[in-house]
């Protein structure tokens, strides 16, 4: 109950029966993989909801003489743009997830060592407020996947 994520009006809430072990490895490895595609849903959020606003000029496929603004938003993305594209950015996620984005502390799941935003370098060091963000973080992650989902099913 005193774990962070463990928010009103739930509490802490497991369903499935994920925790009954007791394991604490198993659960700090179930948390870092909930605030990873927490962190993944909301710049994938993000990602379907910019370009109907704003899209980058020039080109995506030279080659093709396939522009940004020809490319649709959503799903039918991925019918238009490249597979070489598409292996491209596999191929970046991959190297930042293996190769730049090591955690710190396995006991904190989550925590790679960027800091504030993933930008500072350095954690916050006032415990409640640090507690808050976590906590902020977790939730808006779970919205983010629960947003996707819902944003999948209207494309």
């Amino acid at each position: 109950e005193n774990e962070l994520g463990v928010q009103a009006p739930l509490g802490f809430w497991d369903p499935a029966g994920f925790t009954k072990s007791g394991d604490v490895e198993d659960f700090n490895h179930r948390r870092s993989a909930e605030i990873k595609h927490g962190r993944v849903a909301m710049y994938a959020t993000m990602g379907y909801i910019v370009p109907e606003y704003y899209k980058f000029p020039g080109f995506c496929s030279p080659s093709l003489n396939l522009k940004f603004a020809d490319i649709p938003n959503g799903i039918q993305a991925l019918y238009k743009v490249p597979l070489e594209g598409w292996l491209q950015w596999v191929a970046l996620c991959g190297f930042y997830e293996f190769v730049v984005n090591q955690p710190v502390n396995p006991k904190e799941p989550g925590n790679f060592g960027k800091g504030n935003l993933g930008i500072t370098g350095k954690s916050i060091e006032d415990a409640a407020k640090r507690t808050r963000g976590l906590n902020s973080e977790i939730a808006n992650g779970r919205l983010a996947m629960m947003a996707l989902t819902g944003m999948f099913f209207q494309d």
